[in-house]
């Protein structure tokens, strides 16, 4: 049995997505800021585009490789995000712990740490 052919617009909608992950990817590797920024905004124009779209059987496959991409660039921020923790840290630096005192106010403590002898 035949399977329709996908639209055209679907199609550049899931490369566009791709290409999106893609450029996540490297600027996540990169450590490049600005390129992680960019890429982030395209991935949410694609997925925009796309959840106005109805995905056929035959797409099930990319867009869980797709997904699978994603998840895969999610591990890697995670990862980034605890080296910067951990960096500012060993550095003296807190970052918010999410948590609020009885006064409604985020609270943090600052920690001092001597990184040399001066």
């Amino acid at each position: 049995m035949n399977m329709p052919a996908p639209e055209p617009s679907l199609v550049s909608s899931l490369d566009a997505l791709e290409q999106a992950l893609d450029a996540e990817r490297q600027a996540l590797l990169d450590h490049d800021v600005d390129a992680l920024l960019g890429s982030t905004q395209a991935k949410l124009v694609a997925l925009r585009q796309l959840e106005s779209r109805q995905l056929n059987d035959g797409m099930s496959a990319r867009v869980l490789a797709l997904a699978d991409f994603n998840r895969a660039n999610s591990v890697l921020l995670t990862r980034r995000r605890r080296e910067v923790s951990w960096a500012l840290r060993h550095l003296g630096r807190v970052e918010s712990a999410g948590v609020y005192d009885a006064g409604g106010q985020s609270s943090t403590r600052p920690q001092v740490r001597i990184l040399g002898v001066g």
